[in-house]
């Protein structure tokens, strides 16, 4: 991979540096053109095994420059960016010999994918746009309830500013989409949407990606590392649970975000940023805050515009046409005719609390359609509780001290019986017990940290 130089055609500085340093930390070499006339001429005396150019740009547009490249090197690869919502422009990109696309906005790891598989010549051109369609559609949020439509509509007229916002909502429920919303419906939507998962990277590392070094910065920096920040430069940064980052990290990102500079460790001068900032945690911030674990003047900049994403069990009007979609997603996976869902079936699926939220859905469906044995979901398939085979009992949860379903029982109060009847059969194994409900480890160690439990 390493032998490999790839020439980037864009006519925005921001985006050509994001995918520039993208591409060069997976072991590639980049060359970048300033718009599609410098791209052909530097093509014209370099060689390059791909070609990454975006559609829309002044007298030489993409097409322009996809059409030359084929034409004196049809054996080149060329990968187009375009808008979202253009696919009709992509497909006919595809026509021309164009090897994929990438819709706006889309993620560096995404890029990163696209690459890989078009220089490893593992994607065949005939089936690429209709992968990406798949890819777009699945990114859109599926929604018929009143609360999220609501909410939607709610972001589009916020979208456009550049106020942090703090999305708030269970693990599940669909945070990064709705985070994504928000980009694609700003005035940001052609620049980067960058993404940094402050609960997956380990703080010692985490400053680095986020602000990038210098060369000579700390042994072992070989070359100069651009920082989620810069790569997000006239996009949008979204800080994916932000709860979870480390209290003396948040002195420099709350100093990042009121001085719209940065900088690099091993720097010298400040780096100026032009980025909007999406935080999302499902933790309560201001429990967080009264704990000592968060700050409190970074909440305040960062909950600027606050959005809280309801729980499934409280917007159970979005639970049919998610059952569709999911249906679709997976009948296709599988090469399958997708299956009717028999009213049993449906009845099961709105009792049910969904402590895992959109995402323990889709592994239920995903579930019942791997093991339906005709045309049509039954209870039985879809095992929700970690139940084998039958349905679920109607008066509420399995276990001799379950909560009935009747009035007066709070939804706060069934949740917690479930999450303790379910580590009741696993004998205590949270692993077992979190993957039964669809949930992760860690929303189980807050849930029962939020019960008192120790965890």
């Amino acid at each position: 991979m390493g032998e490999k130089t790839i020439l980037i055609v864009d006519d925005e500085p921001s985006m050509r540096m994001a995918l520039s340093e993208s591409l060069v930390s997976c072991g590639y070499r980049v060359d970048t053109a300033v718009d599609g006339a410098d791209g052909l001429s530097k093509f014209r005396y370099g060689r390059y095994e791909a070609v990454i150019t975006d559609m829309r740009m002044p007298k030489v547009n993409g097409m322009d420059v996809l059409r030359g490249v084929k034409a004196s090197s049809p054996q080149t690869h060329v990968i187009v960016i375009t808008a979202y919502g253009t696919v009709s422009t992509a497909v006919e990109a595809m026509k021309n010999g164009a090897s994929d696309f990438i819709m706006k906005p889309f993620s560096l790891d995404e890029l990163e994918g696209v690459v890989k598989n078009v220089l490893a010549d593992g994607i065949p051109a005939d089936n690429a746009p209709y992968r990406r369609r798949e890819q777009e559609r699945q990114r859109e949020i599926v929604a018929r309830d009143e609360k999220m439509l609501s909410l939607l509509e709610m972001l589009k007229c916020v979208a456009r500013s550049k106020a942090s916002i703090l999305i708030q909502g269970e693990s599940g429920t669909g945070k990064e989409l709705i985070a994504r919303h928000i980009h694609r419906h700003s005035n940001r939507a052609g620049m980067p949407f960058v993404a940094v998962n402050c609960a997956a990277v380990p703080y010692n590392l985490l400053e680095s990606e986020m602000f990038g070094y210098e060369k000579g910065a700390f042994t072992g920096a070989a070359q100069r590392k651009i920082g989620k920040f810069e790569m997000a430069d006239g996009g949008t940064l979204l800080l994916d649970e932000v709860s979870e980052l480390d209290i003396h990290l948040q002195a420099k990102l709350l100093r990042a975000i009121q001085e719209s500079e940065i900088d690099r460790l091993g720097g010298k001068d400040p780096v100026r940023v032009n980025v909007r900032i999406i935080a999302t945690t499902n933790l309560d911030p201001k429990k967080c805050v009264a704990e000592k674990k968060f700050r409190e003047d970074l909440y305040y900049r960062l909950n600027v515009i606050p959005v809280k994403v309801p729980p499934l069990r409280e917007r159970k009007g979005d639970i049919p046409c998610l059952v569709y979609h999911f249906l679709e997603k997976f009948s296709a996976a599988q090469g399958r005719e997708k299956p009717e869902v028999s009213a049993e079936a449906f009845e099961l699926l709105h009792a049910h609390l969904w402590p895992g939220n959109v995402r323990e859905l889709e592994n239920v469906m995903e579930r019942a359609v791997l093991i339906c044995d005709g045309r049509q979901i039954r209870p039985e398939h879809l095992r929700i509780d970690g139940e084998e085979g039958g349905e679920r009992p109607a008066e509420g949860v399995s276990g001799e001290n379950s909560l009935p379903l009747c009035r007066g029982v709070t939804l706060y109060e069934m949740e917690k019986q479930l999450i303790f009847d379910t580590l009741k059969q696993v004998k205590g194994n949270k692993t077992k017990a979190s993957k039964i409900l669809g949930i992760s480890v860690r929303t189980m160690r807050n849930k029962l940290n939020e019960y008192g439990t120790p965890s």
